[in-house]
């Protein structure tokens, strides 16, 4: 059994991925500042409420929770469009605070730790689906905040003795299939959560960003992984780090790209609603097309999506929607 200090772990994947590390008989302390998480997401496991960045706190929590042995990070400013707007807020926040963590960390020994990234890193890759070896070129500065802090880690565990996992993940979506958790950031800045909430009422209309790119529909296409199989994943990465598994980075996602515009429609049809909605500009640093390719993931630890349909993922997130939000 691991002793874990999961950060980010009352937001939207954190939490999910703190149900299954908890379900998986490991013990859990989560950091989180709530700017975009919930603490009743978080249970019964201590809640230490602060900043990652905050030095002088994140070593009263190490003190208080004695020893971890690993770290699955989570906690970071996500959105692309804020961080063309707010690029040193995303420097700040994905970079200093994540090497802040980093140090305190090894300051007290921990063993192993997994990175929550991005498939932002890669920009707009060459060829798809993306492999691992496909070259980094962010176009945005979340992924590039991501892309600078996957340096520091690997260069910093080279002479250390600490295992490390990036994993790289495509969309994230969906909700827990019990609706217990979900993405409670309001107003939605991800596809399925907006569509939903245009669905129900909650928003006037949702914004299509662009509709001119070089793909069949001409909206972007993206690779949609449910949030559980992702959470699975992550107490994959860290068991094997703990039992002394190499480190590396890792796609996870389907190898399936899906169109904004075929998302949308799956909305409508599952939850019986017409959507309004609008065209408009595409937004600055989306690229057109991101599908990954997991095979790395998949052979080292016999993982693969079981929930990611795009069907299960709009429902999920629709019922967790349902049920939180006074949709009736």
């Amino acid at each position: 059994m691991a002793h874990v200090l999961i950060t980010g772990g009352a937001g939207y994947i954190g939490s999910h991925a703190l149900q299954s590390i908890l379900a998986a008989g490991h013990r859990a302390v989560v950091v989180d500042d709530l700017r975009t998480g919930r603490a009743e997401f978080v249970g019964d496991a201590p809640l230490a409420r602060c900043d990652v960045g905050d030095t002088a706190a994140l070593r009263k929590v190490f003190e208080e929770h004695p020893p971890f042995d690993g770290v699955l990070h989570f906690a970071a400013s996500t959105s692309v469009p804020e961080s063309t707007r707010e690029p040193l807020a995303y420097y700040e926040n994905n970079t200093v605070a994540s090497l802040r963590l980093l140090g305190t960390a090894l300051e007290y020994g921990v063993r192993a730790f997994v990175l929550s990234s991005t498939a932002a890193v890669y920009g707009n890759p060459a060829q798809l689906p993306v492999t691992e070896e496909a070259p980094c070129l962010p176009i945005n500065p979340y992924g590039n905040s991501k892309l600078v802090f996957e340096t520091m880690l690997a260069d910093t565990a080279a002479n250390r003795e600490l295992g490390w996992c990036v994993l790289r993940y495509f969309n994230a979506s969906g909700a827990d299939p019990d609706a217990a958790l979900g993405d409670c950031r309001q107003p939605a800045s991800h596809l399925v959560p907006a569509a939903l909430e245009a669905a129900c009422g909650l928003r006037e209309q949702l914004e299509l960003y662009g509709t001119d790119y070089p793909t069949p529909d001409g909206t972007c296409v993206r690779d949609y992984i449910h949030v559980t199989d992702l959470a699975t994943a992550h107490v994959l990465a860290l068991e094997s780090l703990l039992a002394g598994g190499d480190s590396g980075v890792f796609n996870l996602g389907t190898g399936c790209g899906v169109s904004n515009r075929a998302v949308i429609d799956a909305a409508e049809r599952i939850s019986r609603r017409s959507i309004p909605m609008i065209e408009v500009d595409r937004r600055p640093g989306d690229p057109a097309e991101l599908v990954a390719d997991a095979t790395r993931f998949g052979k080292r630890f016999g993982w693969s999506p079981v929930h990611s349909s795009l069907d299960e993922i709009v429902e999920t997130a629709w019922n967790w929607m349902r049920r939180n939000r006074g949709v009736s």
